[in-house]
């Protein structure tokens, strides 16, 4: 199946292709927009900002807080040593290594959870044109509902200054 897209040279003319290929019957989650600049001021550039990276870097600093703490405990209960009349955990020298391994854990769990979400794995990306470094607007589908994709051509075009383009 063919991937068809139209490159725009202002947010205006993105934002009508984008509104056209709604009215299509395409979701937002279909619909692949990429511009070289943030546009902010353009309702197309909130499309796919939903994301659970929050929660996972909360998670892995949970793990890293719960592992820190369990290694610093075990470690000083396991040694066996006469500390005396003073408590075998010491709390105050712990908090330094599970401030730190709370953060590795939150650090890690976030950078990963880039890799994967921004598919940086991948050698080529779905959707990409070269002219979109030059200042170009790229809105298209990957996976057109119709197999020629013309439905998305008509709407791609309804907006001025559409280049469409089919890969």
């Amino acid at each position: 199946m063919k991937s068809v897209y139209a490159l725009y040279s202002n947010g205006d003319a993105a934002q009508r292709a984008v509104n056209s290929l709604r009215s299509a019957g395409y979701a937002d989650h279909d619909i692949t927009v990429i511009s070289a600049a943030p546009m902010e001021e353009y309702e197309f550039s909130h499309i796919g900002h939903h994301s659970f990276q929050w929660y996972i870097a909360c998670g892995g600093a949970l793990l890293g807080l719960l592992f820190s703490t369990w290694l610093t405990t075990f470690a000083e209960k396991d040694w066996p040593i006469d500390v005396g009349n003073m408590p075998i955990v010491a709390w105050y020298p712990n908090l330094i290594v599970i401030f730190e391994m709370t953060m590795l854990g939150a650090i890690l769990s976030t950078v990963v959870t880039l890799i994967i979400t921004a598919g940086l794995g991948r050698r080529v990306p779905k959707l990409y044109d070269p002219e979109v470094t030059n200042g170009k607007i790229l809105v298209g589908i990957a996976q057109p509902k119709d197999t020629s994709g013309a439905d998305v051509e008509r709407a791609l075009l309804a907006a001025p200054g559409a280049q469409v383009r089919t890969v």
